[in-house]
């Protein structure tokens, strides 16, 4: 593994954080990184999409956020070279040799996010952290540029950390796991935009108990509740937060609105700008990737409010102006009511194909930590007084009982005049449907 090292500015560069205080670019790689126009994009690419329809403070971007997750890599690697330095090869501590890496791989976690990330990922099949990686390796990015002025293999070293193959484990876990940086930010970021209290956690006391261990990074045993307390937090967020039913129904209208938008487009028949013109067209490159963000969409659902098209302009309307679908919670018991309240919504004028969606929002809040789960090399450990790790619902009674817990819904949504029909209402009514 290669020392990669980069001038300490003169004077540093300290941005003002609502959620850490301040951001601190010490280095000149960094502060070139967030300069770069690949960086700056982020600016104008909200962190939750369409959750600001449901709360309104929640306009706050990937761009803070990416800043954030830097910020927490950064002081975790400092700490850990203070506090736990390797004194000899396999000793399992802290080789600070990574704490650039570790910093700058924060920085660029997340640089391949697009507008409306998952609905636009869905739809146009692309990838975040692939689309990341391509921009962190592509020598035509400022980003490119910038990186290997430390070293021509520094952007490697980078990308596989996103990519989750660079062979050290601490360095790959500080940013990608359980209880990692990305983690810990979003969680307050989004908490302190939204205006969820139940969000926060005590990320001084995280940051007092969180140490190295030969494969990754795990917490001291007087630090337990601090972990439990990021637990239960992570889990009210989601279900608060993350899986509201309006901002389930406002990605059922955008997925529905840009599919209806590429059929359209296809048959030659809708304006529409350059830059999101050749995802329609399904033959879009990384340059076109980079154009693309939160104002070019909007601007095209603007100009599509006055299309021609009935379907189009009405969910372009439906979109802009904050007009969720109705929604009912579907059940094994009502599963078999869908096929006729489709056919009475098509009844009354809507095709169902663009005003009906089912979406799941389930969220297994522990069972990511489970030895034979699916992430069961992220769970979380807490060290003992001996050295020895144990993973934190064999100690936690409260992080036990959400353990494999299945939390969450699946929501059919339907245009909200259907519940003005006698006949819908009756179907809802005997199925025992709650409508929202």
């Amino acid at each position: 593994m290669t020392n990669f090292t980069s001038p300490k500015l003169k004077r540093e560069v300290v941005v003002r954080d609502p959620v850490h205080g301040y951001i601190h670019l010490d280095t000149q790689v960094a502060l070139d990184v967030v300069r770069s126009k690949e960086f700056q994009r982020m600016r104008r690419i909200k962190q939750l999409g369409p959750t600001a329809f449901v709360f309104p403070g929640a306009t706050h971007t990937r761009f803070e956020h990416n800043l954030g997750v830097y910020e927490l890599a950064r002081r975790i690697s400092n700490l850990f070279s203070e506090k736990y330095p390797s004194q000899e090869p396999g000793d399992g501590l802290w080789n600070p040799d990574n704490n650039l890496l570790v910093s700058i791989a924060g920085l660029l976690h997340d640089i391949g996010h697009g507008p409306y990330s998952h609905t636009f990922e869905h739809l146009f099949d692309t990838n975040h952290e692939e689309i990341g990686q391509k921009i962190i390796l592509d020598p035509k990015t400022e980003v490119n540029q910038a990186l290997r002025k430390v070293d021509p293999a520094f952007p490697q070293a980078v990308a596989s950390v996103i990519a989750k193959t660079y062979p050290d484990p601490q360095v790959v876990k500080l940013i990608s796991s359980q209880a990692d940086a990305d983690r810990m930010d979003y969680l307050l970021r989004d908490a302190y935009f939204t205006g969820a209290s139940y969000g926060e956690f005590d990320l001084s006391r995280i940051l007092r108990v969180i140490r190295p261990y030969e494969k990754g990074v795990c917490f001291t045993a007087n630090g337990m509740h601090a972990v439990e307390d990021y637990i239960v937090s992570r889990y009210q967020m989601y279900q608060q937060i993350y899986y509201h039913r309006v901002n389930r129904s406002m990605e059922v209208i955008l997925h529905h609105l840009l599919t209806r938008a590429q059929h359209l487009y296809q048959q030659g028949d809708l304006p529409v700008t350059p830059s999101l013109a050749h995802f329609l067209a399904g033959n879009w490159d990384l340059e076109d990737y980079l154009k693309v963000n939160d104002g070019v969409m909007e601007t095209n659902f603007s100009l599509w409010t006055e299309s021609s098209d009935p379907i189009l302009r009405d969910l372009a309307e439906r979109y802009l102006f904050r007009k969720p679908l109705a929604s009912v919670t579907v059940t094994e018991n009502n599963k078999q009511l869908l096929p006729k309240l489709q056919e009475l919504i098509q009844e009354a004028g809507f095709d169902p194909d663009y005003y009906t969606g089912l979406n799941s929002a389930f969220d297994e809040p522990y069972d990511a930590y489970k030895p034979t789960g699916k992430n069961a090399n992220s769970q979380i450990e807490i060290m003992q007084e001996d050295g020895s790790l144990i993973e934190l619902s064999h100690l936690s009674p409260l992080v036990k009982a959400l353990n494999g817990t299945l939390q969450g819904d699946e929501r059919f949504f339907f245009p909200s005049a259907m519940l003005e029909v006698p006949e819908f209402r009756a179907y809802l009514k005997n199925g025992t449907v709650q409508v929202k």
